[in-house]
């Protein structure tokens, strides 16, 4: 019997990526098989993404380019998951009038009966209720064959109330994982070749919290560090007031622990962190930035920041540059703020205009890859551990992999080396990736 054919695109942050290949082991239970190709699909499904008003323009962009191919083939069938699928349910319809399903960030676990429900015309299928439990929390993903790394989902949720975030709506309050279950998937994909793992939650270091007395994500970090195989730890999203001193102190003790962190700081004005309700000042923020650099000198610290929230001024503007100086981050992820419905800071005063926005994030981006550049290039001269995880994108005749800290170094190579970690020398920087020669060849880096 030929297997029916299932197309998903992905739009948003990692873990979005792992409800994606969650929704594809589901469905590949109720005979259907990935394409990469949307024009082979029976079933289409968009995963998507609601935390800025770009991402959601592109989705409804790209749905109506899949309408075209529904016109040519009335057979398929289109729906809609994530967080814009939760925000607008039912009303998703009256926007895209040709989708058959919708279903919500608690609902994944649901998909089949509700294909199921589609392939007997029983009509379009909605599913946004929230549940006590998240029940896809505990499904695995397969990662993709041959890969190197992966992401772990330890959690799902937030439990802030920051002013300008839709998260809390969409996803729901905190669940977090149970230790073992984690620890055995862990163990499992190690004996499937996995030697990188990447801890993922809205608010990770946060794990635990809601289990008053039981393990936290310090716990969890000590316990993953003990399985045999894996190689490396990293973990995204973080706030700063869950880093704990505690957490700190596992940089440089926890052997697999990456020395890179992930901390989103969003300003560097008091008076806009406070409207933020982010719960620290500036001066809070450098002092863990100091604490982490003391306890692992190497730590790479990347960092998020919005520019144009409602009320920001530009003396407010220059304390988040001034931060920018005295932090120097590795790495920026930077954008301009975005309302979004159902959010306070939708509704607060001092919206700023749009022309105001683009110009500081223009001054902000220019600082940023100075300093990035100039991280990068301090790097030279230096061997670097790079776990091999492919083939350069734009050298064939190349590998590319990651360095401890996150730094993407591309160095001429056998791919029989993809998977193992090398010693490179590092020769040249640039500000995306290094690029070296590897440092001797006597098999594998030891750290």
């Amino acid at each position: 019997m030929e297997r029916k054919k299932l197309y998903i695109q992905t739009f948003g942050c990692q873990m979005n990526v792992q409800d994606s290949e969650k929704a594809a082991n589901l469905l590949r239970l109720s005979g259907y098989e990935a394409t990469d190709d949307p024009q082979d699909a029976d079933l289409i499904i968009v995963n998507t993404c609601s935390i800025r008003e770009k991402a959601a323009q592109k989705i409804v962009s790209q749905l109506g380019r899949f309408r075209e191919l529904k016109a040519r083939n009335p057979r398929l069938r289109i729906g809609v998951g994530g967080c814009l699928a939760q925000q607008w349910g039912g009303g998703f319809f009256r926007k895209a009038p040709y989708l058959d399903l919708v279903f919500g960030t608690h609902q994944i676990h649901r998909l089949p009966e509700m294909v199921a429900a589609l392939e007997d015309n029983r009509g379009r299928q909605v599913q946004t209720d929230f549940c006590d439990r998240v029940a896809s929390l505990a499904m695995l993903a397969r990662p993709e064959a041959g890969a190197v790394g992966t992401f772990v989902t330890i959690m799902q949720g937030c439990d802030n109330s920051c002013a300008y975030c839709v998260v809390p709506i969409l996803r729901g309050s905190e669940q977090s994982r149970p230790l073992p279950e984690i620890i055995r998937e862990v163990n499992l994909l190690a004996g499937q070749g996995i030697r990188e793992i990447t801890l993922l939650g809205q608010n990770v270091n946060s794990y635990g919290k809601t289990d008053a007395g039981g393990p936290d994500f310090t716990d969890l970090i000590l316990a993953i560090g003990e399985v045999a195989r894996i190689e490396r730890i990293r973990f995204t999203t973080s706030h700063p007031k869950d880093l704990s001193p505690r957490l700190i102190a596992s940089f440089g003790r926890v052997g697999a622990l990456c020395e890179h962190i992930h901390l989103p700081v969003q300003s560097g004005s008091d008076r806009v962190l406070k409207r933020m309700n982010r719960g620290y000042s500036a001066e809070e923020y450098r002092r863990k930035v100091g604490a982490l650099r003391a306890a692992c000198p190497e730590i790479s610290i990347t960092s998020d920041v919005i520019v144009g929230f409602p009320g920001e001024e530009e003396q407010d503007f220059a304390a988040t540059l001034a931060l920018m100086e005295d932090v120097r981050f590795d790495n920026l992820f930077s954008f301009q703020y975005s309302p979004r419905e159902g959010t306070r800071a939708a509704g607060m005063d001092g919206q700023v205009s749009d022309e105001t926005k683009r110009r500081r994030l223009q001054v902000l981006q220019a600082l940023q890859a100075d300093h990035t550049l100039r991280k990068n290039e301090s790097r030279v001269g230096k061997i670097e551990a790079v776990l091999v995880d492919g083939l350069s994108k734009n050298e064939p005749a190349e590998i590319t992999g990651r360095t401890r800290q996150n730094r993407i170094v591309n160095f001429p190579g056998d791919p029989g080396l993809i998977g193992t970690t090398v010693a490179v020398k590092i020769t040249q920087a640039f500000l995306h990736s290094l690029r070296g020669r590897r440092e001797g060849q006597g098999g594998e880096y030891v750290h």
